[in-house]
C-alpha cells in the first residue's frame, strides 16, 4: 500500500529491532549525557545507579511508548496522567476489597481502555480534535478519580501484588522486563501488522489513507486504546511499588511522555515515529534527571534542561524532515 504525505521509508533492520539513522543520533545523545555525568560524579556510571535510573524510566517509557502510536497518527493524548489515577484508585480499591488480584489487574486495564474508547470515539466519529478531547478528558478522569476517593488516597495494597512488581528476573528489576516486552509488542504491531502500516498511512496522510481502503476511524480509536490500557499499566507499577494509589498521582505524565516521544524522533505533525528511539527518550530523560540530582541541581534547573532538549529535539525533526 502506497500514500502520500510524510509516511517515511523502512529503515533496513539490522537486528531485532528496526534501528534508523535518527535513532542512533538519539543514541549517540544519550552517550554523551551517560559520559557527561559518569566524569562529574563517579556514583552515576554504577550497575545500582543505572538499573535505577531504568526502573525510574519504565514508568515514563510505558507510557510514552502508547503516546507514540497516536502521536504517530497524527493525534495527541493529554489525558494519560488523570487515565492512569482513574485506573489506579479504581484498581487499588478493588484488591484492597479482597478482589482477586489477577482479576483486579484486569479491571484497571479496562478502565484504561474505556478511557481511550472514550477519547478515540470522539475524534474519530466527532471528527473533535485530539487536543481538546483530551483536554477535556485531562479534566474528566481527574475529577472522576477525586470523587471517587474524595481526595483520599487508598492504602494498603496486597503484598501478593506488590512482591511481583517489585521482583526480579535474573537481577533485572520487573518494571524494566515489562517495558522492554511491550516496546518488542509495539515493534512488532508497527513494523509486522496491518495496524503498524495503518497508523503511519492515517498520520502521513489521512485523506490519501481513507482512499487507499485504510479503516481510519478504526485505526484513530485503537491508538487511543492503547495509549490508555499502557497508562494504567504503568499506573499499576506505580502503585506496586508505592503501596498505595493517589488520586492525584500521574500529574504532568504526558508532558514526559510527549518529551520522550519527540526526543526519540517521533514528528507531532504525525507519520513518523519509533518505538526505539522513544525508549532511548524517555532513558535520556532519567539519565538528565538522575545526573543532575547527583549533582545536587536543583529541581527548577532540571526542568530547563528537559525544556531545552525537547525544543533542540524538535529543531532537528524540523530541520530532517523530509530528507
Amino acid at each position: 500500500m502506497t500514500t502520500q504525505g510524510n509516511v517515511q521509508p523502512k529503515a533496513f533492520p539490522l537486528a531485532l529491532f528496526k534501528f534508523n539513522v535518527r535513532d542512533a543520533g538519539t543514541l549517540i545523545g544519550l552517550l554523551i549525557i551517560v559520559i557527561t555525568f559518569s566524569f562529574l560524579s563517579p556514583v552515576f556510571f554504577t550497575l545500582p545507579n543505572l538499573l535505577n535510573i531504568l526502573q525510574q524510566s519504565s514508568i515514563n517509557g510505558i507510557i510514552a511508548l502508547g503516546m507514540t502510536l497516536v502521536i504517530i497518527s497524527g493525534g495527541i493524548d493529554l489525558s494519560v496522567g488523570p487515565t492512569a489515577a482513574l485506573s489506579a484508585v479504581l484498581g487499588a480499591t478493588l484488591m484492597v476489597s479482597g478482589v482477586p488480584v489477577p482479576l483486579a489487574i484486569m479491571a484497571t486495564l479496562g478502565v484504561g481502555a474505556l478511557c481511550g474508547v472514550f477519547s478515540g470515539m470522539l475524534v474519530a466519529y466527532a471528527g473533535l480534535q485530539p487536543f481538546i478531547v483530551t483536554l477535556g478528558g485531562l479534566s474528566l478522569f481527574r475529577a472522576l478519580a477525586l470523587i471517587f476517593t474524595n481526595g483520599n488516597p487508598i492504602f494498603g495494597i496486597p503484598m501478593e501484588f506488590r512482591t511481583v512488581i517489585n521482583s526480579t528476573v535474573f537481577g533485572v528489576p520487573a518494571p524494566i522486563v515489562i517495558v522492554i516486552a511491550i516496546a518488542a509488542i509495539l515493534w512488532v504491531v508497527m513494523n509486522k501488522t496491518p495496524l503498524g502500516e495503518y497508523i503511519l498511512a492515517v498520520g502521513g496522510n489521512e485523506e490519501a489513507a481513507r482512499v487507499a481502503g485504510v479503516p481510519v476511524k478504526r485505526t484513530k480509536v485503537t491508538v487511543f486504546v492503547i495509549s490508555g490500557v499502557l497508562a494504567s499499566l504503568a499506573s499499576l507499577i506505580l502503585i506496586g511499588r508505592l503501596g498505595a494509589a493517589e488520586p492525584t498521582m500521574g500529574n504532568l505524565w504526558e508532558l514526559d511522555a510527549i518529551a520522550a516521544a519527540a526526543i526519540g524522533g517521533a514528528s507531532l505533525m504525525g507519520g513518523k515515529g519509533s518505538v526505539i528511539g522513544t525508549l532511548i527518550g524517555a532513558v535520556i530523560l532519567g539519565s538528565l534527571r538522575n545526573g543532575l540530582t547527583l549533582l545536587n541541581i536543583q529541581a527548577f534547573y532540571q526542568l530547563l534542561a528537559t525544556g531545552l532538549i525537547i525544543i533542540i529535539a524538535m529543531l532537528i525533526d524540523r530541520a530532517t524532515r523530509g530528507k
